[in-house]
């Protein structure tokens, strides 16, 4: 009998993606701080869980004409999105710091959540198989 590590694991494997894809968002944002004109991102992860779970699932969307949106997300920055400033600056840069160094850390939290999360499953996927 075969071990099915999507169903194992479920959609957290997907979910630690996304985090990582966050964190590298947030980190440029960060850098960028201070750059004239500028516009602060962050990743839409419902809307990334959501196409995961349908993948998962095997609900996703299909594309069947040639005329139709392409709704894969093969697209790089198909969920990217821009954020809106509380108050923007002169110079037209959008990030805020201290918004963007707590959303860096509560998305360090969430990946270190889930992280312990797949730990475990496969803590008891190791003991199952040990018979333990």
């Amino acid at each position: 009998m075969a071990i099915s590590f999507d169903k194992a694991l479920g959609i957290h494997q997907y979910a630690l993606e996304a985090r990582v894809k966050r964190a590298e968002v947030l980190a440029n944002n960060m850098a960028n701080a201070d750059t004239p004109g500028f516009k602060a991102r962050d990743v839409d992860f419902q809307a990334v869980m959501q196409r995961a779970q349908q993948a998962a699932t095997g609900f996703e969307m299909a594309r069947t004409n040639a005329g139709h949106m392409d709704t894969s997300s093969g697209a790089p920055d198909s969920e990217l999105l821009y954020r809106t400033p509380h108050q923007p600056s002169v110079d037209g840069n959008t990030v805020d710091a201290q918004q963007e160094q707590t959303r860096f850390m509560r998305n360090a939290m969430d990946y270190q959540a889930s992280f312990q999360f797949l730990n475990s499953k496969f803590s008891g996927l190791t003991k199952a198989l040990k018979g333990e």
